[in-house]
């Protein structure tokens, strides 16, 4: 192994001790393709001597085999690990590496650069200081060079250095050097980036990494080691910011101790000091910091510890302890900033899982105000935000949450987005502020509740929600089944799709975002008539599951019912009642179910009615056998 320090050699135990005791810079790298990210990274390895010889005996083999710098050492591949990244020559993952020096400790993750995964950029970028944009000498300011700034200011990176790199193959030109600096200043101004550094290097002949080069006699700032090694950490930012804790667990070992463990996210908390508990408001006093076997008298931001309280309220995973003088604000509507990082695009009104710190709830985007062209910082309309887009997006939650905004607290302003059948991550966003309507609506309580209702009518409510293709015979069945069930004496309302569509979803078109739009609003009334005591009957093709779990989830348990009305896309193409599908075939009607929109087949219906085997009135006395069994209505 290459030498580290003398230290090693002369004192292990001082050595240690040292290091444990260095700070941490976690940095990225950034910038278009073929940049030198992976280069740059590589050059900091070997010039911090963190390299053993096993390791610079293989790259010296595959630098022969897969380098891109003909019989010289390729010290990419010392990152760029896939085997995909070195027959491309490209960085596809985001590739995490540790070094040190004697002054500090780093880890560094090279992010692609490539536009098509410029989410891992965003991935590498959520728990960085510091980022190095990488600048071709030769190439300039580039779109992707546009788009990685714009991320890094929307994620908040306060320390920016714009490494404009391979100088060595535009002769080490200060021109060059000069016309960049004054391009990209230009463009920062617009998107609002200030604490740049700018510094001319060659990451493959090391010029301006460690020490000042000779070849760039008239550069005058510090190299590029020296920089990180100084820079200032958020953490040490964090520490004077106002003090929060997101509860993690709840610590109850015995009947005696009831702590509450977390990551200090900002702040100072000392033993006496007054709290806060957002979002129930409670507050109290810090009684004792337990951290490990010890009591602490103080806590910092980064710091893990358990904290407990001089009085028992309640206190859950998610809640916020902060400083009684300062806490956090509570809402359950926000504007948001949001990147958009799964293939599958965001449809507003869609549910998803919000992780935001230890907390995780029911979330939908009720409105794109606008997405965001990189580019030109044009405001665009959109309807939908694909892979990669960055939109301004309302944001609206199921329950109340304390939140900083993201400019003023990372940890408790930024979020994710998650689907809720894949547990896929499919965004990151950004809290800005609460929505002032928020605010101002209150749940009012009422004395007649749905119990009250539905014994007036001597029946239990519940939702039956019939799905499947256009033409399945949904409506026909739903109609016959609420037949059976006035006959019956039953309070009833049927929900039809057509029908809708005339009136409260007029305005919907049949996109895949206005068909989760017409499904959410659906959802929502049949809710509001369960609520008053009604069997609910809908007919809608409601072709994703997403859509019809969300329905689901609005009801209480037992009270929906999914009532798949399976029948081959064949036989209802045969059927075409209202000629829908001749029309889809002949393209003069766009985003058919089962044409050119996928329908989702329901995974486990609590009735399946096979239409192919089954009469309309058959499945109707299947369907209200079934209410029979479940004592919804009587025998």
């Amino acid at each position: 192994m290459a030498e580290l320090s003398d230290l090693i050699a002369t004192d292990i135990e001082q050595y240690l001790k040292a290091h444990e005791n260095k700070s941490l810079l976690r940095f990225i790298t950034c910038g278009s393709v073929d940049d030198g990210k992976s280069t740059l990274i590589g050059r900091l390895l070997f010039e911090s001597k963190v390299l053993f010889e096993d390791q610079l005996s293989s790259i010296e083999a595959d630098s022969k085999k897969h380098g891109t710098q003909g019989e010289e050492l390729d010290l990419a591949l010392l990152v760029d690990g896939l085997a995909a990244e070195r027959e491309q020559g490209i960085t596809i993952d985001v590739a995490y590496r540790f070094f040190s020096t004697d002054k500090r400790k780093f880890i560094v993750a090279d992010t692609p650069g490539h536009e098509q995964y410029t989410r891992n950029m965003v991935t590498g970028a959520s728990t960085a200081d510091a980022a190095i944009l990488m600048v071709d000498a030769r190439k300039g300011i580039l779109t992707q060079t546009r788009r990685h700034s714009y991320l890094m200011a929307l994620i908040g990176i306060r320390n920016l250095v714009v490494a404009i790199n391979k100088m060595d193959l535009v002769d080490y030109s200060e021109s060059v050097y000069n016309q960049i600096v004054a391009d990209y200043q230009a463009f920062a101004q617009q998107i609002g980036i200030e604490n740049i550094t700018f510094i001319p290097l060659s990451a493959f002949k090391g010029d301006n990494i460690t020490t000042n080069s000779q070849r760039t006699p008239w550069y005058q700032g510090v190299p590029l080691m020296h920089y990180l090694e100084n820079v200032e950490l958020d953490n040490e930012r964090l520490q004077n910011a106002p003090f929060r804790l997101p509860v993690q667990w709840v610590n109850r070992p015995n009947l005696d101790f009831r702590g509450f463990a977390g990551t200090i996210a900002s702040g100072v908390v000392q033993v006496g000091d007054a709290i806060q508990v957002q979002p129930s408001g409670r507050t109290s006093q810090v009684e004792r910091l337990v951290l490990g076997d010890d009591d602490l008298p103080v806590a910092v931001a980064g710091q893990s510890i358990t904290l407990t309280l001089t009085d028992e309220i309640d206190v859950s995973r998610g809640d916020v302890i902060a400083a009684q003088t300062s806490p956090p604000e509570t809402a359950d509507q926000f504007e948001t900033n949001l990147v958009w990082l799964h293939e599958e695009a965001l449809l507003p009104g869609r549910r998803y899982l919000m992780k935001i710190g230890t907390n995780t709830v029911s979330a939908q985007i009720s409105e794109i105000k606008h997405q965001v062209d990189i580019n030109t910082q044009e405001l665009l309309p959109a309807k939908t935000l694909e892979l990669n887009a960055i939109g301004v997006c309302n944001l609206s939650l199921d329950r109340a949450i304390a939140f900083d905004a993201y400019t003023a607290n990372q940890d408790t302003g930024g979020f994710i987005l998650i689907d809720r059948l894949t547990n896929n991550t499919v965004g990151a966003g950004m809290l800005n502020f609460a929505l002032r309507r928020s605010q101002n609506i209150h749940l009012q309580p009422l004395d007649v509740n749905k119990a009250a209702r539905a014994e007036a009518k001597q029946q239990k409510p519940c939702v039956l929600w019939f799905t499947g293709l256009s033409g399945s015979g949904k409506s026909t069945i739903a109609n016959q089944v609420e037949k059976q069930l006035h006959a019956l004496g039953q309070h009833t309302y049927l929900l039809d799709g057509d029908n809708v569509r005339h009136g409260l979803n007029r305005d919907l078109g049949f996109t895949d975002a206005d068909r989760v739009e017409n499904i959410r609003r659906v959802a929502e009334v049949s809710k509001l008539m369960a609520d008053a005591g009604l069997i609910v009957l809908t007919a809608f093709i409601s072709p994703f599951r997403a859509e019809r779990k969300m329905a689901k989830d609005l009801m209480a348990e037992g009270e929906f019912l999914e009532v798949f009305v399976d029948t081959p896309l064949s036989v209802a193409e045969e059927r075409d009642v209202k000629g829908l599908y001749k029309k889809a075939r002949a393209g003069e009607l766009k985003n058919f179910t089962g044409i050119d929109s996928a329908y989702e087949i329901p995974k486990a219906p609590a009735i399946h009615i096979n239409t192919t085997k089954q009469t309309a009135e058959a499945a109707a006395d299947e369907i209200i056998q079934a209410l029979i069994e479940r004592d919804i209505i009587d025998g």
